[in-house]
């Protein structure tokens, strides 16, 4: 469609991959936290009003929005970036999967608490003053939240974007990141649209932390293995064969 083959099944696995990633990220202990709090500046109330008040939640839930669009318009960059510089380097793509695929394997590795990479277990927040309140001011927010988490979301933004550069087709590894960020934004709009409703399933997933991120990181640890045997590309094949109308798309 329009030149550019971006649904296919060598396409779907990676952005089941992406999507999944990014919900992981939302759940991470360095996010989940901070989610109701962070709306209910947005939107300029309270986190009780926001449990109460259906009028709040409605700001809320515009706010989230144009937070949601801040924080897409930083990855898709990213992804953007990743797919070209792949690209520019399609001589060596072999090596890049080969590199993205250890890249994927040591970010699971620190998940699953083989060991930590310190920087990554901390995040460098921007100070965007007294932004709370109006959708611009949340649509800095998402730009300062992209930015400023970065190093929290570090282990698995990093797959994505390793998944992105290897591909090489800037499209594709746009698109990526779009799933990504579909995947970690569009918890916001639900928590922001449902919170009285979601209380307790936060208030599990925060007990539950631990056994979230070992999780996330077995899943990482994986289709970084997958990457490196050629195992991916396998189940790409074994998709088409499986469903060989996904070779209507693209």
């Amino acid at each position: 469609m329009f030149g550019i083959d971006l649904i296919d099944a060598s396409f779907l696995p990676a952005a089941l991959v992406a999507l999944a990633a990014g919900l992981l990220s939302f759940l991470s202990p360095c996010v989940l936290p901070i989610v109701p709090p962070y709306l209910a500046y947005m939107g300029g109330v309270s986190v009780s009003e926001m449990s109460t008040q259906a009028s709040a939640r409605g700001r809320v839930f515009q706010a989230a929005l144009f937070f949601v669009m801040g924080l897409s318009t930083v990855f898709l960059l990213l992804g953007f970036g990743a797919s070209a510089a792949g690209r520019a380097l399609l001589a060596y793509q072999d090596y890049l999967t080969k590199g993205a695929a250890v890249l994927i394997m040591v970010f699971g590795a620190h998940f699953i608490g083989i060991y930590r990479i310190g920087f990554m277990d901390r995040e460098a927040r921007i100070d965007t003053g007294d932004a709370g309140g109006s959708v611009f001011g949340a649509y800095l927010l998402g730009l300062a939240f992209a930015f400023g988490w970065t190093p929290c979301l570090g282990p698995v933004l990093g797959a994505i974007l390793g998944l992105a550069a290897s591909d090489g087709d800037m499209a594709r590894g746009t698109a990526l990141l779009a799933a990504y960020a579909l995947g970690l934004g569009a918890p916001f709009l639900l928590v922001a649209a449902f919170f009285p409703r979601l209380g307790g399933f936060m208030a599990w997933m925060k007990r539950n932390m631990g056994r979230i991120e070992k999780i996330s990181g077995l899943l990482l640890w994986t289709v970084g293995l997958m990457m490196l045997t050629g195992q991916f590309s396998a189940f790409s094949f074994w998709l088409l064969e499986t469903f060989p109308g996904l070779a209507e798309f693209g």
